[in-house]
């Protein structure tokens, strides 16, 4: 990528549609617009849709409409310019065409977004929103990213940099200017800073598995033996007939896997073959494929058959995570004693159906979540930086209760500092130093 470049890019779906968009955007992008664009009449204002005409070779392409967006007040921060036309995977393409034969040049996936980075449009965090929302598949997802994009975690995470380049800064202009006068701070101040630091660190990273369940979903693997209502659980759960249903044992031999948004979360749902020894080569392979799933799950659905006295557990680790559903409650008689902690429900008619949702959402969300409140949560790549960062303040830590000398600390503080200022992609050294001689008027 070369950022002194033009580029350009169709910026809706292929496919049949009333508008197609082709941004363009860089130093060039009036140059080429000049080249391939013909007003019908009126000047070509900023921030203005402008009816005109795509041409070629004097031939009218389609008619089109404009809109000019001039440096710095536009998304990528540099000049850019959008033009509107009918929609269609041809024409789309053939002005795209057009506009590079004019001097542009294509985009990369994500160059717009990187360029709004750069040119300090966006810090890494909203940048990464904006894909959030692209592919958010809940509206509660939709909503946390668009928090992710006004700047919430960008903030709290900003926050956490301040803190850490005060007491990195406080540190530095002891060892650094002795001669000032700068009070070191006693152990204990220092350690309180650090701490303070980690818990706001602890904070972020204990959104980290939110944030993996509003970007990916749920796991859930609906798992028992054959005939308990698995695939009648399933088709309840999505809505529609999804599984085969069939009092014939085995009839589910292969994985299902479908997904629903369930009070605004989405679950991966995954039916498995049922629980057995069988001397059946693909029904074996099924349960096989059905205790891999119970491995990689998040929540496991154990569903048994309430109106029998066979409930003992599948043979198999279920994990931490499982719900017992005593299905086909509808059939029992009044009063019928079911397992302790088991939820009864009735795939059939959906009784109990709420409750075993309310289950679902305690046993794999946080509170904020079941609640139905939206937030900025961290993703993976913020994960790995919190925890680096969390690993060089414990460091630091301990080397300020050892009395060890402050520049080991100032290391790991440094290191704290860098991997916080990665996740909003800012870590500079001269902030450093900017934040010593303003904080302490060294120099005066």
């Amino acid at each position: 990528m070369q950022a002194g470049d033009t580029i350009a890019a169709v910026s809706t779906p292929p496919g049949e549609g009333a508008v197609a968009l082709i941004r363009i955007s860089g130093p060039d992008s009036l140059e080429v617009l000049d080249q391939v664009f013909r007003r019908q009449g009126g000047e070509l204002l900023p921030r203005r849709a402008t009816l005109g005409e795509i041409f070629e070779d004097e031939a009218i392409i389609d008619q089109v409409l404009t809109t000019v967006f001039r440096a710095p007040s536009s998304y990528t921060g540099e000049d850019m310019v959008e033009i509107g036309c009918h929609g269609g995977i041809l024409l789309a393409a053939h002005v795209l065409e057009l506009v590079l034969k004019a001097g542009a040049r294509a985009a990369e996936p994500g160059e717009f977004t990187q360029r709004a980075f750069l040119n300090g449009k966006l810090d890494l965090t909203r940048a990464e929103a904006v894909m959030d929302i692209i592919s958010a598949r809940t509206p509660l997802a939709l909503r946390a990213a668009a928090e992710q994009l006004r700047g919430r975690l960008g903030d709290a995470i900003a926050g956490v940099r301040a803190d850490i380049l005060q007491t990195v800064a406080h540190v530095e202009a002891w060892i650094d200017f002795p001669e000032e006068g700068i009070d070191p701070a006693t152990g204990e101040i220092l350690s309180g800073k650090i701490t303070s630091a980690l818990e706001r660190v602890a904070a972020l990273l204990a959104t980290a598995d939110d944030g993996r369940i509003l970007r990916e979903g749920v796991r859930v693997a609906i798992v028992g033996r054959p005939n308990a209502g698995k695939s009648s659980l399933l088709n309840r759960l999505l809505g529609m007939d999804r599984a085969i249903v069939s009092p014939v044992p085995g009839t589910t031999r292969d994985t299902i896997e479908e997904t629903a948004c369930l009070r605004g979360i989405l679950f991966r749902l995954t039916d498995t073959a049922g629980l057995r020894d069988t001397i059946d080569p693909v029904e074996r392979e099924g349960v096989q494929r059905a205790r891999q799933v119970i491995e990689r799950a998040d929540l496991v659905l154990h569903v048994i058959d309430a109106t029998t006295v066979e409930n003992e557990a599948p043979e198999v680790a279920l994990g931490d995570r499982e719900i017992l559903v005593a299905n086909k409650c509808d059939l029992l008689p009044a009063g019928t004693k079911l397992p302790a902690g088991s939820v009864p429900v009735s795939s059939l008619t959906g009784d109990g159906l709420a409750s075993l949702l309310d289950a679902m959402l305690r046993e794999t969300c946080g509170q904020h979540l079941t609640a139905g409140q939206s937030l900025a949560a961290v993703n993976a790549r913020h994960k790995a930086l919190l925890e680096s960062a969390a690993s060089s303040l414990l460091a630091a830590a301990a080397l300020v209760k050892a009395n060890e000398p402050p520049e080991l600390a100032a290391m790991e503080l440094r290191e704290a500092l860098e991997s916080v200022g990665r996740i909003i992609g800012s870590a500079d050294t001269e902030e450093i130093l900017g934040e010593i001689f303003s904080t302490f008027c060294i120099g005066k």
